[in-house]
């Protein structure tokens, strides 16, 4: 990556700045960039990366005519029960009703509002009043999650995986990613994060996707996972 551009945001944070120590560690460049809707002026000779939060990511793009990978939410809802030992469903607003709580709900467009879970049909109702009763919504069971994990993958191999809740060992982790990935019959992207949960009943399970061009860390390797950040960028 010599000599090739990174683009963070200006505001400091602890896991976007081991990410830019490893980037100029390989001779790339890093600008960061306060004002992410006026983009300081690049050469356009270099190759362009994008990293960090949803807003920054996708309105910076835009505006200089790159592509992020992204991995959509709605994928879990194709995956068999045996990678997310849950039923998943896409449903609108308007299907909710009280019989489906409590339940676990996430929105499919971010931050539409809170993803977790809701005890009862009211309280759901407060959270999301005003939002149009066509928007789309992730619903699922609720899971016992007791172990958290975050991988990078990159070209459907592991770049990096890391624990960064519990104290379980990694390997049957491990073990269930390259099962997945080796067997799982649903289209991904190249570049994608994958987060692992572990309970003593359902073993190792899915707990969601996030674009590499967005994800945090969360332990793992800056190093290890350098370049897939940069194939979730592309002209």
């Amino acid at each position: 990556m010599t000599n090739e551009i990174l683009l963070i945001p200006e505001k400091n944070d602890t896991e976007r700045d081991l990410v830019a120590k490893t980037w100029i560690h390989n001779n790339g460049i890093v600008i960061k960039v306060s004002k992410f809707w006026e983009p300081p002026l690049l050469d356009s000779s270099k190759r362009i990366t994008i990293y960090g939060n949803d807003t920054f990511c996708l309105v910076l793009a835009k505006i200089i005519g790159v592509q992020l990978i992204t991995i959509k939410d709605e994928v879990l809802s194709e995956l068999s029960y045996k990678w997310v030992k849950r039923e998943i469903k896409i449903l609108k607003l308007k299907n909710i009703d009280n019989s489906l709580f409590p339940t676990f709900i996430k929105p499919v467009k971010p931050k539409t509002f809170t993803s977790k879970v809701y005890n009862n049909h009211t309280n759901f109702i407060k959270e999301t009043k005003g939002i149009e009763l066509n928007e789309k919504i992730i619903q699922s069971n609720i899971i016992q999650i007791n172990d958290e994990a975050r991988a990078f993958i990159l070209n459907n191999e592991i770049l990096d995986l890391a624990l960064y809740k519990g104290d379980i060992n990694l390997s049957s982790a491990k073990n269930f990613l390259i099962d997945f990935l080796s067997n799982c019959l649903v289209n991904l992207p190249k570049s994608f994060v994958v987060d692992l949960g572990y309970n003593n009943i359902d073993q190792w399970f899915i707990i969601e996707f996030n674009s590499s061009w967005g994800a945090g860390l969360n332990r793992c390797n800056a190093n290890k996972v350098i370049y897939g950040i940069r194939e979730a960028t592309t002209v």
